[in-house]
């Protein structure tokens, strides 16, 4: 660990390649260790009604990462994280095709979309703090054309990207304007989370 008074063993509940590099860079010693939730059958159980607040969508499934995998790390400080796109009130998934991503950017083109992006800390597979911020990114109005080139540029990389974007690459491109933390859009709140690590650290938590 390269700052003192943080803790260790850190666990990384997450398969998202920019979330662990996001920590790392940050000094964090992790291991990585991906949950293994079924996140689409949660969030159609929480929205079944049509009333579950993207936000909180967010933190229920970073706490269940959290839970799941410090199970299997007894004495371990896991990491559970999770990002949910909302465009008024519909929640999008991560685009599974080109044709799908080309909806997704069709749908947010011109509009204001929010991304919830939450953080859970759990140990004996149990959270004991949990932390959403919210991100307000304005699109740019973009014609088929625009989407095209967008697309055959940025390639099938983007399909790792609920948005069919990422922000510290070419789809910076996409936006006319961005309110909120650099950190949160790119899908950890890791000021936050390092606060409350440097308070976990020094038995302050």
């Amino acid at each position: 660990m390269i700052f003192p008074g943080l803790p260790a063993p850190l666990i990384l509940g997450s398969a998202s390649p920019s979330r662990a590099a996001l920590v790392e860079a940050a000094g964090l010693d992790v291991t990585v260790d991906p949950a293994d939730i079924d996140e689409r059958s949660i969030r159609k159980v929480l929205n079944r009604n049509g009333d579950a607040a993207p936000a909180d969508v967010a933190e229920v499934l970073a706490r269940a990462k959290a839970e799941t995998v410090s199970e299997r790390h007894p004495g371990s400080l896991v990491i559970g994280s999770d990002q949910i796109l909302a465009l008024n009130d519909r929640i999008f998934e991560k685009p599974e095709t080109m044709e799908d991503a080309r909806q997704t950017l069709l749908a947010l083109q011109g509009k204001t979309h929010q991304l919830h992006t939450a953080v859970a800390l759990s140990r004996e597979g149990k959270v004991h703090w949990a932390h959403v911020e919210t991100a307000e990114l304005t699109m740019r109005v973009l014609s088929p054309n625009d989407i095209g080139r967008y697309l055959a540029v940025a390639g099938d990389d983007i399909l790792s990207s609920v948005g069919a974007y990422k922000l510290e690459s070419i789809g910076v491109q996409l936006f006319e304007k961005i309110v909120g933390d650099y950190f949160t859009v790119l899908g950890l709140p890791l000021v936050a989370l390092l606060n409350q690590l440097r308070r976990e650290g020094s038995g302050t938590s």
